[in-house]
């Protein structure tokens, strides 16, 4: 179509007017299927005829395909032409130059066009309103708009609009209760503009403009129903949404219906609610778009799943599709299938920088810091620029300083320092390869900084057996005005936990509680573990008892503060609670902590009731952890043989926290000949710690071998392995 346009001649007309209205058709055709540039050519062999002579429609239609292909100099040409010929007098010529420079950004140019229009309309008063609200000039729309002496909704519409696409969110929730108090009636745009401005803190607002959705008959406009659903999702109130979608999304829905409600579920989590909409819009007769499998590929956690989803996009011709592709890396990356991730990339034509950051990514989830640099270096070579998501995955997989610091040098190179995120990514790689100095440097020399840059600090002098550091690192952040988020509490209150700070812990206890921070589950555990460190039993069950809401941590954390405790009894007493608690089901954590607990009170036919339940009860594969404590609850009554046993069953693989357990029993029991055999595997392992010599050197000791003991002292001495002293906190 388009190389028959390039070829057409305009020949002497019969008829000039005739032949002037087909020109007009055709240059709209090819506008309206975005044909701009063939649109401009056929424009320029028309004026260049002698026999015909562009009209006030010809040159509206140039000036739209200049507006749309960004052909500023075009249009400054035509815009010319339009004045010398007069032209411009006619509104729908100058509203399309309106269009012209406020797509090109020109907001003088748009101002000065707007002056000279005598009898602005509609459409003239819309689009400066959002050519300003999208350029920056809020007060100065704000003006212009407090002065028209006539305001539709489709003048409301633009404020609205241009507030909610430029970060103006409380403008926009002023505006639209005075539209309605003049009583301007909304229409769909109106309300799919105010309702993705609601997030949780604006739900109350959000189901009063539900509310008049209702009432005003909008619930069968199919943009307003999406927006409905979004809304609530963002929310995170998916009965909403789906009492949305019930309600008349069966009926009106659309491919952008299930795709607002799909990318909903999938953002929350909710996976299998995703894939059966998937499957449910099929049925319903409509097809997935591109988005839809975008969205979909993210609920696909298993391979199988993924599998068959991908196989469908490419049935369904989207394998070409760079988007699509992009999801599919992630997808399989996710299901733990990096050589099809790896596949689908090789295979994609089009790679983006999407695609080259999905492809790292993925190698940094596996760890696999090698592959992500080497990838990255690939993309060095197709001449396609790092961005904050690059940098971050990199250094996400660093796993040495050196590599941290030849990122930081592309960093510095490639201006991307100056980027908060970046930034923030470089002193966490600092932090995770133990450099808190390092990280300290990068920390102070930012030019701008947010929560997370003082989060990743405290943390990493946290992780880096530094506390009084962070404690220092958290003063600061208060001193300089900065307001903790509920992470920040929690990683201040793990620190009090690991040096058994009682004071500076109840000290961010009542801070959270005077800010109204302690509904946080998150801190509610927190605090039941810091209290039990610090030996304060009664504090962990008040706090315990206190949430609201209470998830596994929460469990496991009472649990485990009884354990610590030697409560054996109360611990089985709260795990029983747990069971009969419709709220939440015993995982792996519980059951490591319960079992803990039984092995610290002796518990022995209790920890194998447990250990049993475990694996027969709750179908949960025990692991190193388990196999750990019920071996030392065996190994404590002194039934060495029977965990021996348990042991030989279990076969290869044995962790060396388990060998150490039975040589602590053996040690306990004087049990030489299987206590020799738990040492010698330990010694194997590689790790020179000097506990497993001197606890086998002791056990030789116990049974009179006393030559032998020494040789083992010996081997100590010439291997370098020294036993450290003991320490105490406590002052004499």
């Amino acid at each position: 179509m388009s190389k028959y346009y390039k070829q057409t001649k305009i020949a002497v007309p019969e008829n000039p007017i005739q032949e002037l209205i087909k020109v007009n058709c055709l240059l709209k055709n090819l506008v309206h299927s975005g044909q701009f540039t063939e649109a401009l050519h056929l424009f320029r062999q028309s004026h260049s005829s002698l026999h015909l002579r562009p009209d006030h429609y010809t040159v509206s239609t140039a000036l739209t395909a200049c507006a749309n292909s960004h052909e500023t100099r075009v249009g400054d040409q035509l815009h010319a032409h339009s004045i010398q010929s007069g032209l411009k007098r006619f509104p729908h010529v100058t509203n399309t130059l309106l269009s012209l420079y406020a797509k090109s950004c020109h907001l003088d140019s748009v101002k000065r066009v707007f002056d000279e229009i005598k009898e602005p309309d509609v459409y003239s008063n819309t689009t400066l309103l959002s050519a300003c609200m999208k350029l920056g000039e809020v007060e100065y729309a704000r003006r212009l708009f407090d002065q028209m002496p006539q305001r539709n909704v489709a003048v409301w519409n633009a404020m609205i609009t241009g507030c909610t696409g430029n970060g103006h969110d409380e403008v926009a929730f002023d505006l639209f209760p005075s539209m309605h108090a003049l009583g301007v009636k909304a229409d769909k745009y109106t309300y799919a503009s105010v309702l993705s401005l609601c997030s949780l803190e604006h739900i109350d607002f959000g189901r009063q403009v539900h509310s008049l959705v209702v009432k005003t008959g909008f619930t069968r406009r199919v943009s307003v129903i999406n927006s409905l659903l979004t809304m609530y999702f963002n929310c995170k109130s998916v009965a909403d949404a789906y009492g949305v979608f019930e309600e008349v999304g069966f009926e009106v829905g659309d491919s952008i219906t299930y795709n607002a409600i799909i990318a909903g579920f999938v953002s929350i989590d909710r996976d299998e609610e995703a894939l059966f909409m998937f499957k449910d819009m099929q049925t319903a007769g409509l097809k997935p778009t591109e988005l839809t499998f975008v969205s979909i590929m993210g609920a696909c956690l298993f391979s199988k799943f993924a599998r068959q989803v991908h196989g469908q996009a490419i049935k369904m011709c989207f394998e070409d599709c760079t988007s699509v592709n992009n999801a599919a890396i992630s997808m399989y990356s996710n299901c733990g299938d990096i050589d099809s991730a790896r596949l689908v990339f090789n295979r994609l034509q089009e790679k983006d920088i999407v695609s080259w950051n999905a492809i790292i990514a993925s190698y940094a989830q596996e760890n696999s810091s090698h592959e992500a640099m080497l990838a990255y270096l690939q993309m060095q070579r197709n001449k396609i620029e790092p961005d904050e998501f690059t940098i971050g995955s990199l250094l996400a997989s660093s796993d040495t300083v050196e590599a941290v610091e030849m990122i930081q040098a592309v960093v510095v190179k490639k201006a991307l320092i100056s980027k908060v995120e970046v930034s923030n990514a470089l002193l966490s790689a600092f932090c995770k390869n133990g450099e808190t100095e390092q990280a300290s440097k990068v920390f102070n020399g930012m030019e701008s900084r947010n929560l997370i840059s003082w989060n990743s600090m405290i943390s990493g002098f946290l992780l880096n057996g530094s506390p009084f550091c962070a404690l220092h690192q958290f003063s600061t952040l208060l001193v300089q005005g900065w307001r903790p988020n509920h992470y920040t509490l929690s990683l201040v209150l793990s620190v009090c936990a690991s040096i058994s700070d009682l004071r500076y812990g109840k000290q961010v206890h009542a801070y959270l509680l005077r800010f109204g921070y302690f509904f946080r589950m998150l801190l509610g555990n927190s605090l039941i573990a810091l209290y039990s460190k610090c030996g304060d039993l009664t504090w962990s069950l008040r706090v315990f008892e206190n949430i609201t809401e209470k998830d596994s941590i929460s469990w496991n954390s009472i649990i485990s503060a009884y354990a610590q405790h030697g409560e054996g009894k109360e611990a089985i007493r709260w795990f029983e609670a747990m069971q009969y608690s419709s709220e939440v089901k015993p995982d792996k954590a519980t059951f490591t902590a319960i079992l803990s607990a039984c092995s610290r009170s002796g518990l022995v036919s209790e920890g194998i009731r447990f250990f049993d339940l475990m694996v027969n009860g709750y179908g949960i594969d025990p692991e190193g952890d388990h196999f750990s404590c019920i071996v030392d609850l065996l190994g404590r009554a002194g039934f060495l043989d029977i965990a021996a046993g348990l042991m030989k069953d279990r076969g290869v693989g044995i962790e060396p926290s388990v060998w150490w357990s039975l040589l602590s029993s053996c040690a306990a029991h004087g049990h030489l000949q299987l206590g020799c055999i738990a040492a010698e595997f330990l010694i194997e392992t590689g790790k020179d710690d000097p506990a497993f010599y001197v606890v086998l050197s002791n056990l030789y000791a116990n049974a009179g071998k006393w030559e032998e003991s020494a040789k083992l002292r010996e081997l100590m001495k010439k291997c370098g392995v020294v036993k450290q002293p003991g320490s105490s906190w406590i002052a004499s």
